[in-house]
């Protein structure tokens, strides 16, 4: 998804493999899209969706959710040809388009405890502005999926991330899985990720990686010095 409607737009966002979405304008060969699960709005070429209707859209997104486990997949189109599947795909949609998928997958709320083992499995993706996927991916969308995965939908951007869940005082109050958000000098939200026991954190700055963090910020395990300011903790669940 790019933020104009030309291949040289900045990348806002990325749509996985069953992540459905509305219409809003044609441009000459790009669509301006709305995603149904996040309500976020970007532009993608004309070439790059099939059409459902608005109920499937609704069922595959809200109802009938099956997001696959392994870092990297495979369905069998209709045609009989193997087709790429990332992380956090949304397989439900397979029915749909007569593919086939046999690999495996989440259907159910997974538990708290078991948020940083998820995460981890995007360590030492490249940091990419705009990605969702272990091939490259933002800090936002690093919380955004890992959440997915254990059936809970948050938003996109980290500043959208911190509008929710109740907000704790100190990091000791925290559990592992909740989530860190850091501002700039203008107190704009710019950072989140996700925090672990004994005061660390997973969160994606250049790569998805793990750094020390204490009521300053993240302190960076390679540059030993402070690379994020800490604004607030949510508990989301």
């Amino acid at each position: 998804m790019r933020k104009e409607n030309n291949h040289r737009s900045e990348l806002v966002s990325q749509l996985l493999y069953g992540d459905c979405f509305t219409i809003i304008s044609h441009k000459k060969e790009w669509i301006q899209i709305t995603t149904l699960a996040d309500e976020y709005t970007g532009w993608i070429d004309h070439k790059q969706y099939q059409t459902l209707s608005p109920e499937q859209a609704k069922d595959i997104t809200f109802t009938s959710s099956k997001f696959s486990s392994q870092l990297i997949d495979y369905i069998e189109t209709e045609n009989k040809f193997l087709s790429t599947l990332v992380l956090g795909s949304n397989v439900a949609a397979a029915s749909y388009f007569k593919h086939q998928f046999e690999g495996s997958f989440i259907t159910k709320k997974g538990a708290k405890k078991d948020l940083i083992q998820t995460a981890s499995l995007y360590l030492n993706a490249p940091y990419l502005w705009g990605g969702k996927t272990p091939l490259g991916i933002d800090c936002s969308g690093l919380t955004q999926m890992t959440y997915r995965l254990h059936g809970i939908a948050l938003p996109r951007d980290a500043a959208q991330q911190a509008q929710i869940g109740e907000t704790l005082s100190f990091i000791d109050e925290s559990e592992a899985g909740d989530l860190a958000f850091f501002d700039n000098e203008e107190g704009d939200i710019i950072h989140v990720g996700l925090l672990m026991e004994n005061h660390y954190i997973l969160h994606a700055h250049g790569k998805v990686r793990i750094d020390r963090i204490d009521q300053t910020g993240i302190y960076n395990l390679d540059t030993n010095q402070h690379s994020h300011k800490l604004r607030m903790i949510k508990k989301v669940i």
